[in-house]
């Protein structure tokens, strides 16, 4: 249960996230905000890409521990963070303690324990999977006191599973704008190059700016009238509506509950549209003239019905975890187990495992049946 409080750091964390989607530089302000959620030292923010590179961001009280950790070598000799590699929970979306990682007797004795963290003044962590894409593991972790004795309880754990979403929903943005190619271009430029579909609204709804991938996508089930957004149709279209005012307006209890993205089926051409909004709080000072008057972005990914769904929107469907669903949307689309789990960079064994677990949660038995399933629910 969420008191007042701390939903009101919740809330400030929230807007941090989202005002970070835009411009990465905010991270470090958005780890700390969601670190004060929990009363704690601070947070951390790590990602492994599919071709081996990864980084860190950390909030401003981590800097001199996240420094002595990469120059002393504890990047290579932290357990927790080999265990996390290990059980794939850069993958899989479950939310983590120290016990899901080592025994106690390691926690009393293993030198990243007795060494590192005791030196820093830290002691118990709490991490969760929040990478939207497929290409690239993310890790946010919140680093606790070591004189709170205590560690992260499971409430805790279910407040991360929340912030999650929605740092979740933020990188879809936030991933793109971090890529190499793009660090050295101006914010506009580089929303120019992204390949997903960026529409910023003003706080009547009207669009104000729109990328180039956004315009080549309307038409069809999107379309721009009186400078406002119109998404699918018919009911589809009244809920959209609906979600983009309670956006705008930010209500408190939105803003609060776990973020879900949109799913638009095309009528008239083999493709759909996965929708994401993201609100942005009328504090947010953003570097960019063209989006100073922006109140939500509105984000929409174009998937062609022969492609593996959103895993997301799996996720939603059919109550599963990331990794559960990564595996769902691919199997479930026809590809074999192997492949799926080539694909995802995790070992064969792991891709079945977490296969039987959708098997046994959704009711079904064979890759066959959950292909009926995702097309009942998710494709068609």
């Amino acid at each position: 249960m969420i008191n007042y409080g701390s939903q009101d750091r919740l809330l400030t964390a929230v807007d941090a996230i989202y005002e970070a989607a835009t411009d990465p530089s905010k991270w470090p302000a958005a780890l700390g905000a969601i670190a004060d959620c929990f009363g704690d030292v601070g947070a951390v923010l790590v990602w492994r890409r599919d071709d081996g590179s990864f980084g860190t961001i950390v909030s401003d009280t981590l800097i001199d521990a996240q420094r002595d950790y990469e120059e002393s070598g504890w990047a290579n000799r932290d357990i927790r963070a080999t265990r996390a590699t290990e059980r794939g929970y850069f993958f899989n979306g479950v939310p983590i303690t120290d016990r899901h990682l080592c025994s106690p007797d390691e926690i009393r004795n293993d030198p990243c324990y007795t060494q590192f963290l005791a030196k820093q003044g830290l002691g118990w962590v709490a991490g969760i999977a929040v990478s939207p894409e497929p290409h690239v593991g993310v890790l946010v972790s919140v680093q606790r006191d070591s004189s709170r004795k205590s560690e992260f309880s499971d409430d805790e754990l279910g407040l991360l599973v929340i912030i999650g979403r929605h740092i979740e929903k933020s990188l879809r943005l936030s991933i793109r704008l971090l890529d190499a190619e793009l660090t050295r271009l101006g914010l506009g430029e580089a929303l120019a190059r992204i390949g997903i579909g960026v529409f910023s609204l003003d706080s009547l709804g009207r669009v104000v700016f729109s990328n180039p991938a956004g315009r080549r996508l309307i038409g069809d089930e999107l379309h721009l009238v009186q400078d406002r957004l119109r998404i699918g149709s018919g009911s589809t279209r009244e809920a959209i509506d609906e979600a983009i005012t309670h956006t705008l307006r930010g209500y408190r209890h939105d803003l609060v509950a776990e973020p879900k993205p949109l799913l638009v089926h095309s009528l008239n051409s083999n493709r759909r549209l996965v929708i994401y909004l993201l609100p942005i709080g009328t504090r947010t000072s953003l570097a960019e003239e063209f989006l100073t008057n922006t109140r939500a972005i509105v984000l929409v990914i174009e998937q062609k019905l022969d492609e593996p769904p959103d895993p997301t929107l799996v996720r939603d469907v059919l109550g599963l975890t990331l990794g559960e669903a990564r595996i769902a949307a691919l199997v479930g689309s026809g590809l074999p187990p192997r492949e799926a789990a080539e694909r995802l960079g995790i070992a064969e064994d792991t891709a079945r495992n977490l296969l039987k677990r959708v098997f046994s949660k959704v009711g079904v038995s064979r890759q066959s049946e959950l292909v009926g399933l995702l097309a009942k629910l998710v494709l068609r």
